[in-house]
């Protein structure tokens, strides 16, 4: 919630950084519901004391009314993009967000570092689904899930993880994200829960400090990722750019390889590249899907720690600075 923000990466207004979208009307929308823009519940106090209101759906609709009204409706192109929190936000509120415009505007998203994975921790339980969980069911995020997967007889838990959201997904989709995911890493694989001992603490900070059996566990990792997004089988519509670096949220914070020196490539593009190429459909192919080889193999990929906006623990989601940019 600071009271200024440097808009870089995807939100820059200097051509040189960001040459397709430097030009473009931003809209930073923060995020502080706690659930990706999606719960709608209440609740009262056991002694009645007063109740907890959990209104994220209806910020995303009250928001999105506002920019209409204000000239959005009048776009030619959107594009509808947020890191982490606000990458599944993204991707929960992707084809809504295409329902509000004609069929000749050009609406895309791009969810950058929110590929949430819903697997084992180095204890075996399932951390990062008893998080969502109580998500889930404290705000009663029912009305964003997939229908495909709820009408599945599926939990809504389940519902509520990236790699079934995307079977439903009919917006053109770019999903950005890391098969090392620096803050997957420290809280899903290893959170505080899962009692990591000294070596794994020191891993999770920093993978070069990884020894050769925390490597096999995180590319483990890494396979549940590829294997989640290739479940959505020939579907044109969904590409991915995922890269083996150690990073988290990508596109435009201020320390990110949007267009840097420093920026990782796959297929000898940067992402800048490779998300302007998708957008304007400069690519050979409609679906771009590029998948980095298991880390340290990538020689673009530069080590930056996690930024400071994620040193922390916060409520449900576990970050602060989760976005959704419009």
């Amino acid at each position: 919630m600071q009271t200024r923000i440097n808009f870089t990466g995807t939100l820059s207004n200097d051509p040189a950084l960001n040459p397709d979208f430097y030009s473009w009307n931003r809209v930073f929308v923060r995020y502080c519901d706690g659930a990706s823009f999606a719960g709608d519940s209440q609740h009262g106090d056991q002694d009645g004391n007063g109740k907890l209101f959990f209104r994220g759906r209806r910020i995303w609709e009250a928001v999105l009314d506002e920019l209409m009204q204000k000239g959005l409706a009048h776009s030619e192109q959107a594009l509808l993009t947020g890191c982490s929190a606000g990458g599944l936000a993204t991707l929960l509120h992707c084809d809504d967000f295409r329902a509000r415009f004609s069929s000749e505007v050009l609406v895309k998203c791009l969810p950058d570092a929110g590929f949430f994975l819903n697997v084992e921790d180095i204890s075996g339980q399932r951390s990062m689904r008893s998080v969502y969980s109580g998500v889930v069911h404290l705000q009663n995020v029912t009305e964003v899930l997939p229908k495909d997967c709820l009408l599945a007889n599926k939990d809504p838990t389940e519902c509520f993880f990236p790699a079934e959201i995307i079977k439903s997904v009919r917006t053109p989709t770019f999903i950005m994200n890391s098969a090392y995911d620096s803050w997957q890493v420290q809280n899903v694989v290893a959170p505080d829960s899962s009692s990591p001992d000294e070596s794994w603490r020191r891993c999770r900070a920093d993978i070069r400090s990884c020894n050769s059996s925390q490597i096999q566990v995180l590319n483990g990792f890494r396979k549940a990722m590829v294997d989640g997004l290739k479940a959505v089988g020939d579907n044109k519509d969904c590409s991915w750019f995922i890269d083996s670096c150690f990073s988290h949220c990508q596109a435009w914070f201020d320390n990110s390889p949007w267009d840097t020196p420093v920026a990782p490539r796959l297929g000898n593009k940067t992402l800048v590249e490779a998300v302007g190429d998708w957008y304007f459909g400069r690519s050979p192919s409609q679906a771009v899907r590029e998948i980095g080889c298991e880390y340290p193999c990538n020689p673009t990929c530069n080590s930056l720690q996690l930024p400071a906006q994620f040193t922390t623990d916060l409520y449900y989601g576990k970050e602060k600075s989760d976005r959704l940019v419009v």
